[in-house]
């Protein structure tokens, strides 16, 4: 007999959130880790937060709707919310009752400062990191470092010369575009001009730097983003976010590894990398600090005769070693962690301005990627 729909709406109805959800959803266990380490981060959370005034929305509540923003590929703080408020599944993950408003998007400007100023995102970071190291499913002596671009939320057209950004007083009181343009996203012509960093600025993002991957690549607006990942299920230990200019592969890498060392109490022996960081200096920090290198090098004769030549022609000797070679078989694990963030975190380019702001972005992609790892481990 054919079905029938029925118009008269119903006046009641009772909905428990915990039988919707299937139990063998893989939010579930994620669910559990996530729980677990908030409530361990309580006493944080009241520092962050005066005793008087107004009940806030938890911070509990925005650190985990910030991960389901990573894990489902959810592109803006606004459309997220819309997703949480016809969502079931996102109110059973966030603790929210059926027909409990939803808080406003602006709810995370108006913390973000206040997550940055107290370190929540990076405490919630390196409690999972503690979690994953206490059930014995990282490394705390193999490990991996690398980096990657993350383009700005800047146009290539902000960027300008320096003497051009500078206020000048007959500009105060102009309003709109300038005079015998069309409109205000007016078409720019840089053919025959030389952009470099020190020349020239971005007015959108004056923290961004002009840089490319490599060679025949267009140089864009672009921060770095570094991660120190363990080389047995590849697990993100160490995060940094700095400047694009070179230099600051090396010098994250190294303040990661001292990072991990301090907080979690990790005895690194050896780390893994590319080529980008062939350089002498480096690798003889790394011994400096008892680790040993597994960096692949570049061809060519190593003529320099001082300190850092003979790290060099050490790491060239270590090259023929079974150690190094199962390093770099394992290096690569950490590609899938940078494709992730990017692709599926939405990371590709960054959502706002301000590369603080980038940082906490980064942290809650990495604890993302983390938990999944994590629970699909445990699963067997």
């Amino acid at each position: 007999m054919r079905g029938k729909t029925s118009r008269q709406p119903s006046m009641w109805y009772t909905i428990d959130l915990e039988e919707m959800v299937a139990a063998d959803h893989p939010l579930r266990p994620i669910k559990r880790l996530v729980d677990a380490e908030l409530s361990r981060m309580s006493e944080r959370f009241s520092k962050a937060y005066s005793r008087e005034g107004r009940p806030s929305v938890p911070p509990e509540r925005l650190l985990k709707a910030l991960l389901l923003q990573a894990l489902y590929s959810i592109r803006s703080e606004r459309q997220l919310v819309e997703r949480i408020r016809f969502d079931l599944l996102f109110r059973w993950f966030l603790d929210m009752d059926p027909e409990e408003a939803v808080f406003d998007a602006s709810t995370f400007s108006r913390n973000r400062q206040r997550m940055a100023d107290f370190g929540l995102q990076r405490a919630f970071f390196d409690g999972i990191v503690a979690e994953a190291l206490g059930r014995g499913l990282a490394s705390d002596e193999h490990f991996t470092v690398d980096g990657t671009l993350i383009e700005s939320l800047a146009s290539i057209k902000s960027v300008k010369p320096i003497v051009e950004i500078e206020p000048r007083e007959e500009d105060d009181d102009r309003v709109g575009p300038p005079p015998g343009s069309r409109g205000r996203n007016v078409a720019v012509d840089f053919r025959g001009e030389r952009r470099t960093n020190r020349t020239h600025r971005s007015t959108t993002d004056p923290e961004a730097r002009l840089y490319s991957k490599g060679q025949g690549n267009r140089a864009m607006p672009c921060h770095s983003a570094h991660l120190l990942s363990e080389n047995r299920n590849g697990l993100i230990v160490g995060v940094g976010v700095a400047e694009a200019n070179g230099r600051s592969e090396r010098e994250q890498a190294l303040a990661m590894l001292d990072r991990a060392r301090q907080r979690h109490w990790v005895r690194p022996r050896t780390v893994a990398a590319d080529r980008g960081y062939d350089a002498g200096e480096f690798l003889q920090a790394l011994e400096l600090r008892q680790v040993t290198p597994h960096v692949a090098m570049r061809a060519g004769v190593i003529r320099a005769r001082n300190a850092a030549g003979d790290a060099r022609r050490r790491m060239k000797r270590r090259m023929r070693t079974v150690g190094y070679a199962i390093s770099q078989r394992r290096r690569k694990v950490i590609e899938e962690a940078f494709g992730w963030m990017k692709d599926i975190a939405g990371l590709r380019k960054s959502r706002h301005v301000g590369r603080w702001k980038l940082e906490q972005n980064v942290l809650m992609a990495a604890t993302a990627y983390n938990l999944i790892r994590m629970s699909r481990i445990a699963a067997g």
